[in-house]
């Protein structure tokens, strides 16, 4: 701010003389002319900020995703990540009624500087489906996905789909081998999805459906909107009747082949959890107990996909353990499937789900805000130094007048400000480090 003039004022202004009231008056106009100035500068500044901020969200918006080794890319600049699961979105924005929940969602998630969601692009079979069989899709729900995107784009948040899920929920992998049967398909097995000809043949056509949508909304067809950061081949993907893996290494890469083949544009990931598979025998001790027939190394070497994932839950996979016990466990599975991305994959690792249940005796907020604190300062110590991790994802993300939602591992952000400001402290300094290597 420019210098403001000293104002000197007699003991008395009635006692003044005339010539020491015509300076008291030459002062206070100064001052009024300087402060004036002052404004319309500190508006200016704010007005250029605010126009910066909206090329921002544009650019955003209208760039698509890179990778070069392990970074994400956004027009030639390394790209970190802070942000949030919401599998509920397409559900809640195909109901208008309902919308707001939407729209509140992103606009608390953009407020604490979060600008990725991931979500579902699937409900297969049932009265309230996408899908309702193969080929055959509610326009309502499709036009639900439509508005999750326009205002994913409109609050600057990206948005990662995934396609289909390997659980019963919403259909999944299960509903698809049923609508095989019911086609008179023999199959054995709901771990026949990944190789059943005719399962496979639904699913592509689904992608392709998916892909090649027009938005109702925008009249911009998915695969040419960069609102859009990414594909994900299926919710956590298990074949447990083939531990080898082989059955999943043959799916993911045929898969993300054709994922590929319809959309050069936006990159893929296959839903992985992080299991070591045969691949890594040392690997295996971060995930005691479980041989599901994935593979975190030979699944994310498939050339067509672009990036690592991992969802981290040390309360399901430590049991009864204690806290301490838990973020240890965390810690050393976070070591290793960073380590591993930058040594032998050589691609950006994210975490896409993350979280502590409050469920479990003895919770209380500051035990989840110690699990929180403990990803965020590995994916940015990693990211300071030049290591693949590029970001998180916690598990999940509602607002008020969802409670038929909550499953123990909700964040509410306007209710646990310890929380919020964790996430957007982590939002801050990720932003921050991007700034720093932006060209």
């Amino acid at each position: 701010m420019p210098a403001v003039p000293k104002l000197c004022f007699p003991s008395s202004f009635l006692c003044a003389t005339q010539a020491e009231r015509d300076a008291l008056r030459r002062a206070l106009q100064l001052l009024v002319e300087r402060l004036r100035t002052s404004l319309h500068i500190t508006f200016a500044i704010l007005l250029a900020r605010r126009h910066m901020n909206g090329n921002r969200h544009a650019e955003a918006a209208e760039s698509f995703i890179r990778t070069n080794g392990v970074h994400f890319m956004l027009n030639g600049n390394p790209l970190f990540v802070n942000g949030f699961n919401a599998y509920w979105l397409m559900n809640m924005a195909s109901d208008p009624s309902q919308r707001d929940k939407v729209s509140t969602a992103f606009k608390e998630a953009s407020i604490n500087g979060l600008t990725v969601a991931r979500t579902w692009a699937f409900n297969d079979g049932g009265s309230n489906a996408l899908q309702y069989s193969p080929g055959s899709y509610n326009e309502q729900m499709f036009k639900g996905l439509d508005f999750v995107i326009c205002e994913a784009r409109r609050y600057g948040i990206r948005l990662i789909l995934s396609l289909v899920n390997n659980y019963d929920n919403f259909g999944g992998k299960k509903q698809y081998v049923q609508w095989a049967k019911n086609q008179g398909e023999n199959i054995g097995s709901d771990d026949e999805f990944f190789s059943n000809s005719v399962v496979k043949g639904y699913y592509k056509n689904h992608v392709k459906t998916l892909i090649t949508r027009y938005n109702a909304q925008t009249g911009v067809a998915y695969m040419n909107d960069p609102t859009i950061f990414a594909w994900e081949l299926m919710n956590e993907p298990r074949c447990p009747s083939d531990a080898s893996g082989r059955t999943i290494q043959a799916w993911i890469t045929e898969m993300a082949a054709h994922v590929k083949s319809i959309d050069s544009n936006h990159l893929v990931e296959a839903g992985l959890e992080g299991f070591y598979g045969p691949s890594s025998s040392s690997g295996l001790q971060t995930n005691p107990g479980f041989q599901l027939g994935t593979d975190f190394i030979s699944n994310n070497q498939i050339s067509g996909i672009d990036f690592a994932t991992l969802h981290t839950y040390p309360d399901q996979m430590l049991t009864n353990s204690s806290d301490q016990s838990q973020l240890q466990f965390l810690n050393n599975t976070l070591d290793a499937h960073i380590r591993d991305s930058s040594n032998i994959l050589n691609k950006p690792l994210l975490v896409t789900e993350f979280g502590k249940t409050c469920k479990d005796p003895g919770y209380n907020c500051s035990k989840r805000d110690d699990l929180f604190q403990a990803v965020y300062s590995k994916i940015y110590d990693s990211a300071r130094t030049g290591g693949a991790a590029a970001g998180s994802l916690f598990w999940q993300l509602l607002v008020e007048g969802m409670d038929s939602l909550k499953d123990g591992y909700e964040v509410l952000l306007n209710e646990t400000p310890t929380t919020a400001r964790i996430i957007s402290s982590q939002s801050r300094r990720l932003g921050l480090l991007s700034q720093l290597h932006s060209k």
